[in-house]
């Protein structure tokens, strides 16, 4: 592609590079010039015009951009008609989004030219949500760029993992002093953050904080149908001794992490009862507010790999914005100055 100055006699076919006034209208840039559009810049006094002549091999920016949306789309995506070298792509279902970082930086490293962006990796949206956009950034690039661009794309760089409807039970343990009121707010937040991502709360128990108690109704929660367990103890659990770790593992389950890099949330537990998740929550999780729990509940929903490699890899942007059902909010987890 040439770009710069093109004398108006030999513009015909060229993509005006930036919008002029003609005739009192506006012309937008990306507009192909025609024989009559020739006519009327020379009557306006126009002698060259700053435009954009494509060459063989070369692919328009619409063109292009479809080319490369159709190269990255996945499941639960699709690529709306491209316009001024962009394609806007949107999730067509419910759903946890993903986005292949590496398949990304691999087509964002092809040229200047071909960009690629997405919204986080990870993040929950609905239909009709935009989650990405390619745009070209000249007026046409050259088709080998394209053909590079497939030959490091991968497949379904951008796609949506749609929610399972799991059936969730949740066990609340209590202690001397602990209000029935909290543990009501504590379902009703549950069952609404299960909610946004399709999944629901099917029973609720309470009982005593000590393994045995957990246990047992960890049993009825099985005889249930519950293919999801949430625990939250009275106590936040502090070692895989304490007693919901110690539970899982009487009944026969196994801790996988105990743990995580994202703060609020740093106290949640993951382990696995006869194929099925079993969520330890943080005291983060009785408020409303984002914290890590999220994170590793959605990927559940939406039928995600999540273990300890996962969760451990949450740490970049796991410092999350502080809830204030905390009794010790982070700022004031600080030694008082001598």
């Amino acid at each position: 592609m040439k770009f710069g100055a093109v004398p108006v006699d030999e513009a015909e076919g060229c993509v005006l590079a930036h919008s002029l006034m003609i005739g009192g209208r506006k012309w937008p840039k990306g507009r192909i010039l025609t024989p009559a559009d020739l006519y009327e810049l020379r009557a306006e006094g126009h002698a060259t015009v700053i435009a954009a002549r494509l060459e063989p091999g070369d692919v328009a920016e619409d063109r292009a951009a479809t080319r490369v949306a159709e190269l990255v789309l996945g499941p639960g995506v699709e690529a709306r008609p491209a316009a001024t070298g962009r394609v806007n792509l949107h999730a067509t279902a419910s759903g946890l989004f993903r986005a292949d970082r590496d398949a990304v930086d691999r087509i964002n490293g092809v040229s200047e030219a071909v960009t690629l962006a997405t919204l986080p990796d990870g993040e929950p949206v609905e239909p009709g949500k935009m989650v990405a956009t390619v745009k070209i950034i000249p007026f046409a690039v050259p088709d080998d760029t394209l053909a590079l661009c497939a030959m490091l794309a991968g497949r379904a760089a951008v796609r949506v993992a749609p929610w399972r409807p799991l059936r969730a039970g949740l066990v609340q343990t209590r202690v001397a002093g602990t209000k029935e009121n909290m543990l009501d707010k504590t379902r009703d937040t549950t069952a609404a953050r299960l909610a946004a991502c399709g999944a629901a709360l099917v029973t609720e128990r309470r009982c005593a904080h000590d393994e045995d108690a957990v246990t047992a109704e960890l049993r009825a929660l099985r005889a249930a149908g519950c293919d999801l367990f949430l625990l939250i103890g009275a106590s936040a659990i502090t070692d895989r001794a304490d007693v919901l770790p110690a539970a899982v593992e009487l009944v026969g389950g196994t801790v996988e992490q105990l743990g995580m890099p994202v703060d609020p949330g740093n106290l949640l537990m993951l382990g696995r009862w006869e194929g099925a998740p079993v969520l330890g929550l943080p005291g983060c999780a009785r408020s409303p507010k984002l914290n890590g729990a999220d994170w590793v509940l959605w990927r559940l929903a939406a039928g995600e790999p999540v273990g300890p490699r996962e969760i451990m890899g949450m740490g970049v942007g796991g410092l999350v914005m502080d809830v204030p059902e905390r009794p010790l909010p982070r700022a004031k987890a600080v030694r008082p100055e001598r």
